[in-house]
């Protein structure tokens, strides 16, 4: 299915927040969805524009249904779809295009929806490669983050994959708090946000070295 354009892009969008989950434009995020809620979601997303907008709350700790989330967030399409034995729903979000929530209407079926702006992130539909990348940085914050915390990875295909690509992955996959996720997301380009993941890896790193948690 081609991307939408900017107009074809729905007024508003359900939201599914989930703290420490990134999706960007471009990446491929896997959901279990079990919640009564969040089923009714699927549900009515199926039946409509096939698309929920990805958010995280400002404070996960805070037990709310109404918990506050960031006001940027990322929409996918629903492109895998498969439903167990048990009920629950297995898909796959395609992302699409980052948003800012303009409004938020009264929940329906006990999730939530917002009135979607895009205006800020027309470049997210893009479908040419942007940015200047520092690949040879950005792979060598990669290998020493790797290597601290003995993770093996497929160099080749590091290498081989298309730049934007490659940030897009590796920044939804690393284990970045959620700050710092959510600083990833709202980064203007591949470029801003490579340079951002080069930053976060090497605290990592030296985080690892002392010994130490620290908050990034």
């Amino acid at each position: 299915m081609p991307a939408p354009t900017i107009a074809q892009l729905p007024e508003a969008i359900p939201i599914f927040p989930l703290a420490g989950v990134l999706l960007l434009p471009g990446g491929q995020l896997p959901l279990n969805i079990f919640e009564p809620r969040y089923l009714a979601m699927t549900r009515d997303a199926l039946a409509s524009d096939w698309m929920i907008g990805m958010v995280q709350p400002v404070a996960p700790e805070e037990a709310s249904d109404r918990v506050e989330v960031y006001r940027i967030g990322c929409a996918g399409r629903i492109t895998s779809l498969s439903e167990t034995d048990d009920g629950r729903y297995l898909i796959s979000l395609s992302g699409l295009c980052r948003f800012e929530i303009a409004d938020e209407p009264a929940s329906r079926k006990g999730y939530r929806r917002v009135i979607a702006d895009w205006s800020r992130f027309t470049d997210d539909l893009a479908t040419a490669e942007r940015g200047a990348l520092d690949r040879d940085r950005l792979l060598s914050a990669l290998r020493n983050y790797f290597e601290s915390h003995h993770i093996w990875v497929d160099w080749k295909a590091l290498e081989n994959a298309p730049g934007d690509q490659l940030v897009t992955s590796l920044a939804m996959a690393c284990p970045f708090a959620p700050r710092e996720k959510q600083a990833l997301l709202e980064s203007p380009s591949p470029g801003a946000r490579a340079e951002l993941m080069i930053s976060l890896l090497a605290m990592s790193v030296l985080d690892r070295a002392d010994g130490t948690a620290a908050p990034h």
